[in-house]
């Protein structure tokens, strides 16, 4: 579509995405990665929180998807595994641009997760076998002493858990936002019927 210049050239979504977010790293001040992923529970009643998206991975290395990092036993968790969809939105003040995203999940339990773990700071790796995410917690001075425990059993050097991984969200849905002068927003929308077919881009209405 000749139409798409600018912010929203481009025949690859997942690296229009990219140069978004660049952009946004340039210019939030705080967690420009940060997005606002909803799931849905068994009775279909939806779930929304923030988490940090890290990595967007181009048409190039397979379908293409958007990747973050949680722990497979919480309640988001469980929710991503049991309905094998989600959708989130990533809004960047700064930049007064929004990424939308709908589509199929899969859990990263490989070299990626691995490598993620790894670069995280001691602390945080730490943390992640110390908290179990989302149940009830009586005070934090249990928290606090389920560190000790880990840390006094793994060390420096802890080893991903079993229940701590990363989610892909392979898109059926893209849509890209900007603000426009009296609220006659730029939107476009890329939507496919599956992960290997052809997407079909259109403009909508503000």
């Amino acid at each position: 579509m000749s139409e798409r210049t600018g912010i929203f050239a481009g025949d690859d979504p997942f690296i229009i995405a990219q140069e978004w977010l660049a952009a946004a790293e340039q210019t939030e001040p705080n967690d420009p990665n940060a997005i606002a992923l909803a799931t849905v529970n068994a009775d279909g009643l939806p779930n929304v929180r923030m988490v940090l998206l890290k990595q967007i991975e181009a048409n190039g290395a397979g379908q293409g998807g958007f990747v973050f990092f949680t722990n497979y036993e919480s309640v988001k968790g469980g929710e991503l595994i049991s309905a094998g969809k989600a959708a989130f939105v990533l809004h960047s003040k700064t930049q007064r641009r929004q990424l939308r995203v709908r589509g199929l999940v899969s859990r990263e339990d490989g070299p990626a997760a691995d490598e993620y773990y790894a670069s995280r700071s001691l602390k945080s790796r730490l943390g992640a076998w110390a908290s179990k995410q989302s149940q009830p917690l009586d005070n934090r001075a249990s928290l606090m002493a389920d560190v000790a425990r880990v840390t006094a059993q793994y060390g420096t050097n802890p080893p991903r858990p079993p229940f701590w991984g990363g989610f892909r969200i392979v898109p059926l849905e893209i849509e890209f936002w900007a603000d426009g002068a009296f609220r006659l927003h730029d939107r476009f929308r890329w939507q496919r019927a599956s992960p290997a077919a052809d997407w079909h881009i259109q403009r909508l209405n503000p």
